[in-house]
C-alpha cells in the first residue's frame, strides 16, 4: 500500500511547479521582491481558510502553541525569507552560474539538518537516492547555466559559490524548522498540525517581508495589491503546494520528502519538451535519468 506522504508530496511538487510558472508571468509587471511576496501575502488567507475548514469539519479546537513551536516557526519563516533575498542578490551579479548550481544542494542540507535537529535517520539506500537526485539536479542546473567542471574548479572559493551554498543551507534549515514546529505540537491529527503550522508561518512571513517592502519598495507593494487577480492565483497555487509540503513533512522525514520532491524538475522538462517543443541536451537527459533513478530507489526503500 502506498504511504500517504508519497501522493501528497507529488501533489505539492506539481502545485509548486505551476506556481513558479505563474510567478514568472507576475514578475514581468513588478519587482522580483514584490512577485516573491505574492506567495506569502495571497497564500496566507488560503491557508487560514484551510485551517478553518479542518477545525469546523473535524470539530477541533486550535492547538495550544508552545515556545518551541513559536521559535521554530519564526526560525523557519526567517530562514525562508533570507534564502529568497540571498538568491535574488546573487541574481544581480554578472556571473552567478556557479552559485546558482550550488544553491541546488537543498536536499543534502535538509537531510543534514534533519539529523542534527530532529535526530532523523537515513538508510544507506536513502543516502544513495539523495546522492543520485542531487547529482541529477546539478547536471540540469549546470546545463541551464552553461558552466563546466573547469568553471566550477576556478570559482569554487568565489563569492557566488559561497552565497549559493548559503542559500542551500537556509532553505534546508527552513524545511527542517517547519517540520520541527509541526511535530512540537504533538498532535495525532496530522492535517490540523500541518495547517496550523503553515498558517502561523505565513503570518510571520507576511509581517516581516511586508515591513521590508514598505520600507524598501512601497510603490511595488501598491502594484502587488493592484494586480490582485494574477497575484491571488499565484497565492492559491502556492498555498496548495505549501499545504502539501507541510503535511508531508509532518508525516515523513524531510529528507525523503524533498528528495521525492525533485520530481518537480521532471514535470518542468515534460512541459518544456511536450508543450514548448524545446530540445533537451544529453547532459539534461542524464540529469533527468539520475533524478528518476534516485526517486525509484527512494520509493523502493522508504518503508
Amino acid at each position: 500500500m502506498v504511504e500517504a506522504w508519497i501522493p501528497i508530496t507529488l501533489f505539492a511538487a506539481f502545485c509548486q511547479n505551476l506556481r513558479s510558472a505563474l510567478q514568472k508571468h507576475l514578475k514581468g509587471s513588478m519587482s522580483t521582491n514584490a512577485a516573491a511576496y505574492a506567495r506569502f501575502l495571497y497564500a496566507m488567507p488560503i491557508a487560514a481558510l484551510y485551517l478553518f475548514i479542518i477545525l469546523t469539519v473535524q470539530e477541533q479546537t486550535l492547538p495550544e502553541p508552545n515556545l518551541t513551536f513559536v521559535l521554530y516557526c519564526i526560525a523557519g519563516g526567517i530562514c525562508q525569507i533570507i534564502f529568497t533575498i540571498l538568491l535574488l542578490w546573487m541574481f544581480s551579479f554578472r556571473s552567478f552560474a556557479v552559485g546558482t548550481t550550488f544553491s541546488k544542494l537543498e536536499v543534502v542540507s535538509v537531510a543534514l539538518f534533519g539529523i542534527i535537529f530532529l535526530g532523523d535517520k537515513l538508510s544507506a539506500m536513502a543516502v544513495l537516492a539523495i546522492a543520485l537526485c542531487t547529482a541529477g539536479v546539478i547536471a540540469l542546473s549546470s546545463r541551464q547555466s552553461g558552466i563546466t567542471l573547469a568553471t566550477i574548479g576556478r570559482d569554487i572559493r568565489g563569492r557566488d559559490t559561497i552565497i549559493g551554498l548559503t542559500c542551500s543551507v537556509f532553505v534546508g534549515a527552513s524545511v527542517v524548522f517547519f517540520r520541527a514546529a509541526s511535530l512540537s505540537l504533538e498532535l495525532d491529527n496530522v492535517a490540523l498540525s500541518a495547517a496550523y503550522t503553515l498558517t502561523v508561518a505565513l503570518i510571520i512571513q507576511c509581517i516581516v517581508m511586508g515591513l521590508w517592502l514598505i520600507v524598501i519598495e512601497p510603490d511595488q507593494l501598491k502594484s502587488l495589491l493592484a494586480q490582485w487577480r494574477w497575484a491571488s492565483v499565484v497565492g492559491i497555487t502556492g498555498a496548495l503546494a505549501s499545504i502539501g509540503w507541510f503535511t508531508a513533512f509532518t508525516l515523513q522525514n524531510a529528507g525523503y520528502v524533498r528528495t521525492l520532491g525533485q520530481i518537480e524538475l521532471l514535470f518542468t522538462y515534460f512541459f518544456t519538451t511536450r508543450i514548448f517543443k524545446e530540445k533537451v541536451s544529453r547532459i539534461e537527459l542524464a540529469g533527468i535519468g539520475l533524478i528518476g533513478v534516485g526517486i525509484i530507489v527512494l520509493l523502493l526503500n522508504s518503508n
